[in-house]
């Protein structure tokens, strides 16, 4: 037999099905999101239950809206007041499940509707978890056993279709989705509302067995209105409906008196009586909601992959915007800006500017001898460069780094998903980035040291080296990086007052030409791929949002996967003779 490959199948699409996450608000996200719970609802409340027991009693849901006497129906039926009738139906009002006596351990255990606690009293208010772990507040099916239902029949009454609480509606269409057919009361002044023909067309897609109740009609116009709710019925592919036409007359003890029920007892007792029929409406029913799943579950396959253009779009703009503040940080440092300010001002106390940097190739001597006495003699001059150089650094990167982030937050904002995941403190760099930013700053500087240090004790410059001091070399060689370009040479590139020139030359004067433009590529280089990891960092905070809401390509995958399964166990299950197309 394939039932069990087809439950397997099932059950695995099921859980493809809830693991999806659609958390960004592109257009009809709620609508998927609906879609998908019911989806899930339903196999667990309804196809796997029935998949496997199919000669469990055939479940029958009495649906209507409010005030259309589906209540006043089924204690009819049933011959006892066991659900609560009336126009005004109590928030807290639990469904009630109605069947022989003989049948009840069908309905006791969780094999059908396992989100709800049962009771055999009265309503008591109680709160359980449903199937997805959510709390739903009263979640509690009563289940009334009475010898007036025949066996191998059930009567369910749900909430109203059109409750005022929103858990009610939500509930009496899980309700309505668990059964193996439906009741559907409604009345002559109501039947072409829009909320019943909602449900009717979800019938209509699932094949859901089905029945109409027209209840309270005006005795002269029983075959008219009849007639026109057959033709509507037809008009929507439901053409194969029982209609039922109950005229207006007076209750006889809050129940419908037994002409005008007749014909709806006598139905329902013959489909209780007779094993083929009402194993054609079950498999009617089953067949048809199992065949709706392709239709559900590839719409909900397009939805995904809705999300997952849209998170796409969301990190490719981040992206964007934090690779041009690595774009903007490296011409920074190329085009000398750090070298501007406070940096020029300590720098020139030393090194001046004016004729002593147009006399800097003759006078390359005495600058060695200068810039020796500086760093040797003169500590306090060269930590006031560095903290100098180490302030615009800081204020370099940092405006890069706010920057990309208000421009990424307002380019977020003009897009609906990107709306709803941005805060008010992804407009500015995060609150940690300053002090981040100062520690890699030093680290890089220190690097820096420790490249001069390596290169010196690798040549015949140790003397040179040790006259300028480590630190002072390793100072002009940060100056140097500031303002590298290719070909740079001599006095053919003159940045910030003479900065650069002076920083090269003192260099060549250590290491030698060659040298130089090794050393301050490798620290530029260094420098770079700092500043790209601390932006990385502030980028994963846009990313980390779009994570947590978007579903994945993984999700996108697993689902067309295990649909693609179950569509062929499915397959083979109805080639099987005897099943109902």
């Amino acid at each position: 037999m394939d039932g069990p490959r087809l439950a397997g199948a099932l059950e695995a699409l099921r859980g493809t099905v809830a693991r999806v996450h659609l958390g960004l608000a592109v257009a009809d996200a709620e609508s998927a999101r609906r879609s998908q719970s019911e989806l899930v609802g339903q196999v667990d409340d309804y196809l796997l239950p029935r998949l496997r027991q199919l000669d469990a009693p055939m479940l029958v849901a009495v649906g209507g809206s409010t005030g259309a006497g589906k209540s006043t129906l089924v204690n009819t039926l049933v011959g006892a007041e066991v659900t609560k009738a009336g126009w005004l139906r109590p928030t807290t009002r639990a469904p009630v499940l109605v069947c022989h006596p003989d049948d009840v351990g069908w309905f006791e255990t969780d094999r059908i509707l396992p989100g709800l606690s049962r009771t055999t009293g009265q309503a008591t208010p109680e709160t359980s978890r449903d199937s997805h772990g959510g709390e739903q507040g009263i979640r509690t099916l009563r289940l009334v056993p009475h010898h007036s239902i025949p066996p191998g029949l059930a009567l369910l009454d749900p909430p109203d279709i059109d409750s005022v609480v929103a858990e009610n509606r939500d509930l009496a269409g899980q309700l309505l989705a668990a059964a193996d057919l439906w009741i559907f009361v409604t009345t002559a002044a109501r039947y072409a509302d829009a909320v019943p023909w909602d449900l009717l067309h979800t019938a209509a897609r699932r094949t859901t067995a089905l029945a109409v109740v027209l209840n309270r009609v005006p005795p002269e116009g029983v075959g008219e209105i009849g007639d026109h709710l057959r033709s509507m019925l037809a008009a929507e592919k439901l053409g194969e409906a029982e209609v039922f036409a109950i005229p207006e007359v007076e209750l006889d003890a809050e129940r419908i008196p037994d002409p005008q029920i007749a014909p709806l007892r006598a139905w329902l007792d013959g489909l209780a009586a007779d094993a083929e029929a009402r194993d054609t409406v079950i498999r009617t029913t089953l067949t048809g909601a199992l065949t709706s799943l392709h239709d559900r579950v590839t719409v909900l396959a397009e939805h995904l992959d809705e999300q997952l253009g849209s998170a796409d779009t969301l990190r490719g703009q981040a992206v964007e915007r934090y690779s041009s503040a690595v774009d903007d940080v490296d011409e920074g440092v190329r085009s000398g800006t750090v070298l501007r300010g406070e940096v020029l001002a300590r720098w020139q106390e030393f090194v001046g500017t004016g004729q002593f940097t147009r006399n800097l190739e003759a006078r390359m001597g005495q600058l060695r001898d200068r810039v020796t006495s500086f760093f040797t003699g003169r500590p306090p001059a060269a930590e006031a460069v560095g903290q100098a150089v180490e302030g615009n650094l800081h204020a370099l990167v940092r405006a890069a780094s706010d920057r990309a982030a208000e421009q990424t937050t307002e380019l977020w904002r003009s897009h609906p998903a990107g709306r709803t995941l941005i805060r008010d403190d992804l407009r500015r760099s995060s609150a940690e980035f300053g002090q981040r930013l100062e520690a890699e700053i030093r680290a890089w500087q220190q690097r820096v040291l420790d490249l001069v240090r390596d290169e010196g004790g690798h040549r015949r410059s140790i003397a040179r080296l040790t006259s300028f001091g480590v630190n002072g070399a390793g100072l002009v060689l940060m100056l140097a990086v500031f303002a590298q370009t290719a070909g740079l040479s001599g006095l053919e590139v003159v940045v910030a007052g003479g900065t650069s020139a002076v920083s090269q030359k003192v260099l060549e004067a250590i290491f030698g030409d060659a040298a130089v433009r090794t050393l301050a590529a490798r620290a530029r280089d260094d420098l770079l791929s700092t500043v790209e990891t601390l932006l990385e960092d502030e980028l994963q905070r846009f990313d980390a949002l779009v994570d947590d809401a978007a579903p994945t390509a993984d999700q996108a995958a697993a689902l067309r996967e295990t649909l693609a399964e179950f569509e062929g166990a499915l397959g083979s299950y109805l080639r099987q003779p005897g099943l109902v197309r």
